[in-house]
C-alpha cells in the first residue's frame, strides 16, 4: 500500500520532510478494524510530532503520523462487535500506533465513530479529534451539566481553530453555556459568530474587551493555543470556583498558587489517553463520536471543513503542515485520497 512518511524531523520546505513509498497492508486481529481511508484532516499535533519524534536520529523505518480520517471498513478482527465489512466510519486514532498518512490503517473499535450519514466522507474527517477533545473538555474535565450550569460563561481561546470552532457549537448547542470566543483578524471573527459565539472578542487585550461585554470574570476557560501566554491573565479573569482546561501544555511549571484562595480547578486535556492506556472507559470514545455524528445529522452542528486539498500526496501533506505551522488557518483542513 502506499503511504507517506519521514525518517528525520525536518522543516517542512525541505525535500525528505516527506515522502512517498509503499509499504505492506496489516491485516486486523482482535479489536482492529482495517479502514481503506478516504480522507484525512491535519492538525497541530501532526506537525508537532514531525518536527520532535526524530530530531536527533534517523529512523531505519519511515514513521507514519497522521490522525483523524474517515473512510470505509475493509476488514475486521476476530473480536470486533460494533463494525462490519463496508461501513462508514471516522476517527482520530490513537498516538501511539501508524497513523493515517496511508491507503489503510488498522484501528481500535473502541475509538471509532460511525460516519454521519449526512456528511460526505471529506466532512467527516474534519471533525473527530477536535470533537473528542472539545467534549472530553466540557464533560469529562469540567464536568458541565447542561441541566444546573445553562447560561454560565466559557471563554475558548483561539475560537477560531480546529478544536475551537467545534467546542463554540458543543458548549453552545449541548451545554447551553454563554460562549465567549477569542479572535484577532474579522474572517476569524465572522467565523466564531457564525458557529453561535455569543461575543467574539480580540485576545490582545483580554482583560478590556471582556469588560466591554459585561463579563469581567468567566465561570469556565477552554485554552486552545497556549497555556503559558494566557496563564496570568487566566488566573485573574477565572471567577471564583472556576475551572480552567488547556490542552496545550507547558515546557514550565505553572504558578498553581494563583489559583488558590479562589479554589479554581485546572485540568489537562489529552485526546489520546483513553487509547494510550487503554483506560476502561475507552469505548467512550466510540459513543462520543456516535453522539457527535447524530447531532451533525440532526443539522444541530455542522463540519468545520474550511479547505479541501484533492489528493493524497507528498505535495498536499506538506502544503496542510505549513498552513497549520502557520498558526493562521481557520477552521480544518482535509486532503481527500
Amino acid at each position: 500500500m502506499k503511504a507517506i512518511g519521514f525518517k528525520k524531523s525536518l522543516p517542512i520546505t525541505e525535500n525528505d520532510s516527506f515522502f512517498e513509498f509503499e509499504t505492506e497492508k496489516p491485516a486486523p486481529a482482535k479489536h482492529d478494524l482495517l479502514v481503506k481511508i478516504s480522507a484525512i484532516s491535519v492538525n497541530p499535533v501532526d506537525f508537532k510530532v514531525r518536527q520532535n519524534a526524530a530530531k536527533d536520529t534517523t529512523l531505519d523505518v519511515p514513521k507514519i503520523i497522521g490522525w483523524d480520517a474517515a473512510g470505509i471498513v475493509e476488514a475486521v478482527g476476530d473480536k470486533t462487535s460494533r463494525f462490519k465489512v463496508g461501513d462508514q466510519v471516522y476517527y482520530a486514532g490513537d498516538i501511539t500506533r501508524s497513523g493515517s498518512n496511508a491507503e489503510y490503517q488498522l484501528i481500535d473499535e473502541r475509538i471509532v465513530g460511525h460516519k454521519p450519514k449526512s456528511l460526505s466522507m471529506v466532512e467527516a474527517a474534519a471533525i473527530p479529534l477536535t470533537g473528542l477533545t472539545a467534549w472530553e473538555s466540557l464533560f469529562d474535565r469540567i464536568k458541565v451539566n447542561p441541566e444546573t450550569d445553562k447560561g454560565k460563561t466559557v471563554l475558548i481561546l483561539a475560537g477560531a481553530g480546529g478544536v475551537g470552532s467545534i467546542a463554540i457549537q458543543i458548549a453552545k448547542k449541548v451545554a447551553g453555556l454563554t460562549v465567549i470566543a477569542t479572535t484577532s483578524r474579522p474572517e476569524s471573527e465572522k467565523w466564531c459568530a457564525a458557529l453561535g459565539a455569543d461575543y467574539v472578542v480580540n485576545h490582545r487585550n483580554l482583560k478590556v474587551e471582556l469588560e466591554k461585554i459585561g463579563h469581567n470574570q468567566v465561570d469556565y476557560i477552554l485554552d486552545f493555543v497556549d497555556i503559558n501566554s494566557y496563564w496570568e491573565i487566566a488566573t485573574e479573569i477565572i471567577k471564583p470556583q472556576g475551572h480552567i482546561v488547556t490542552i496545550t501544555g507547558s515546557n514550565e511549571p505553572l504558578n498553581l498558587n494563583l489559583l488558590k484562595t479562589k479554589s479554581v480547578s485546572l485540568s489537562w486535556e489529552f485526546m489520546y489517553t483513553r487509547s494510550m492506556y487503554t483506560t476502561a472507559d475507552m469505548d467512550k470514545q466510540h459513543q462520543i463520536l456516535n453522539e457527535i455524528g447524530a447531532l451533525l445529522d440532526a443539522g444541530t452542528f455542522k463540519t468545520t471543513l474550511t479547505t479541501t486539498l484533492e489528493g493524497f500526496t507528498v505535495e498536499n501533506l506538506k502544503k496542510a503542515h505549513q498552513m497549520q505551522e502557520s498558526g493562521k488557518t481557520i477552521g480544518k483542513t482535509v486532503i481527500q485520497f
